[in-house]
């Protein structure tokens, strides 16, 4: 932008007298016939590159949205959601051998850990290694299996995603569940490595909840994990 104050250079110019006989020695045709050639290239020079600029402007924002789609959804992997392989069979049939599933490693810090949820621990007796469980008795309530049925408190707790072929008759317990632990157990009853085994886990190594699976394709989908209400 120009300064008000600055003096900007002056271009000389021919005299008026010699710029109007320049003009007048111009025929009417030639006049014509410039006139209309200057309008039909501004029109060609005006009408060709639109659609080309409109094109490109085009691509542009869908490219800035697709790099935009693709930040956030690394950032939500990355920061709030982890995908794990599951190995073994102690979740069936929720969960198969080599299943794919993500966890949300934040949900813990916005609400409790509750009966029902399929959880990601630290096993207590090697923290090297991860577990997947589902949380079946919360801090302070006793916990006690008769013939292969959970009670909690007394109270029979309905177990759907148990399969009969799965269940374990035996007995277990009463046993107290401490302060910030949970009693955990796998849903395949009879080869599940669990809380009857190991013992509550503390709520310090509960480090997310599985919910969704992404591989394979058949089991593509949300993990339910309020099933698990004691009525």
């Amino acid at each position: 932008m120009e300064k008000p104050d600055e003096k900007q250079p002056t271009t000389p110019t021919l005299p008026e007298t010699q710029v109007l006989a320049v003009s007048s020695v111009v025929s009417a045709d030639q006049v014509t016939a410039s006139v209309r050639t200057e309008r039909s290239d501004s029109g060609a020079a005006a009408g060709r590159p639109a659609p080309l600029l409109s094109l490109r402007s085009e691509i542009r924002v869908w490219t800035r949205d697709l790099l935009i789609a693709i930040g956030l959804a690394l950032v939500i992997i990355v920061f709030l959601y982890q995908p794990v392989k599951v190995e073994g069979t102690s979740m069936a049939p929720l969960l198969s051998d080599q299943e794919r599933i993500f966890i949300n490693k934040f949900v813990y810090r916005f609400e409790p850990i509750q009966r029902g949820d399929v959880v990601v621990f630290w096993y207590p007796l090697d923290h090297s290694k991860s577990f997947i469980k589902r949380v079946v008795g919360l801090p302070g309530e006793a916990v006690e299996i008769r013939q292969g049925a959970v009670y909690v408190n007394g109270k029979i707790v309905p177990e759907p995603y148990v399969p009969p072929q799965y269940e374990d008759l035996s007995d277990f317990g009463p046993v107290r569940v401490p302060k910030d632990n949970y009693f955990v157990m796998g849903d395949h009853r009879i080869s599940s490595n669990d809380s009857r085994v190991f013992g509550p886990v503390a709520s310090r190594f509960i480090y997310g909840r599985a919910v969704f699976a992404y591989w394979p394709v058949d089991h593509f989908g949300s993990l339910s994990t309020t099933e698990a209400k004691t009525q």
